[in-house]
C-alpha cells in the first residue's frame, strides 16, 4: 500500500462533502507532479484528506476506490483523475504548524512542495501522523 495527502479548500469541497456523499472523483488536477502521483495511486492506497487555506489541517483519511482515468473536466489526454471515498474521520486533526514543528515530518512533500495538490506521503510519515492524531 502507498500514502498519499489531497488538499482541498473546504469551501469548495471539504471532508465533511465527502462523507456526506460517499465517494467522489479527485479531478481538475492541473499540475505534471500531482498528476504522476494520481497515476501511481493504486485502489485501497489511503490519502491523508487536508484542508488547504482554510484549516491548514488533516482531518481525515481517504481510500482510492479507482484508479486513475482521463479527467472528465478536460479533452486534454495529459490529465488525469482518481475516485476517493471517505475512510477514518481524525480524532485529532493535526495542523500545519504541528506538522512543520515534528521531526519525522518536517520534510513532508506537504511542506516542501507546498502548492502540489497531490502528494506523496512515506510510511514513516503516514504512521507518524496517525499516532500524532490517535
Amino acid at each position: 500500500m502507498n500514502y498519499w495527502l489531497v488538499k482541498s479548500e473546504p469551501f469548495k469541497y471539504s471532508w465533511d462533502k465527502l462523507v456526506k456523499d460517499k465517494q467522489t472523483i479527485w479531478d481538475g488536477v492541473r499540475n505534471y507532479a500531482a498528476r504522476n502521483n494520481l497515476r501511481a495511486m493504486k485502489k485501497g492506497d489511503h490519502c491523508f484528506f487536508y484542508h488547504s487555506n482554510e484549516g491548514l489541517c488533516i482531518v481525515g483519511i481517504a481510500k482510492v476506490v479507482k484508479e486513475h482515468y482521463q479527467d472528465p473536466t478536460t479533452k486534454e489526454e495529459a490529465w488525469l483523475s482518481v475516485d476517493i471515498a471517505p475512510h477514518k474521520a481524525l480524532k485529532k486533526h493535526i495542523s500545519l504548524a504541528e506538522i512543520k514543528a515534528d521531526p519525522v515530518l518536517k520534510d513532508m512533500q506537504l511542506v516542501r512542495l507546498s502548492r502540489l495538490s497531490v502528494s506523496a506521503v512515506t510510511k514513516a510519515e503516514y504512521e507518524r501522523i496517525l499516532e500524532l492524531t490517535s
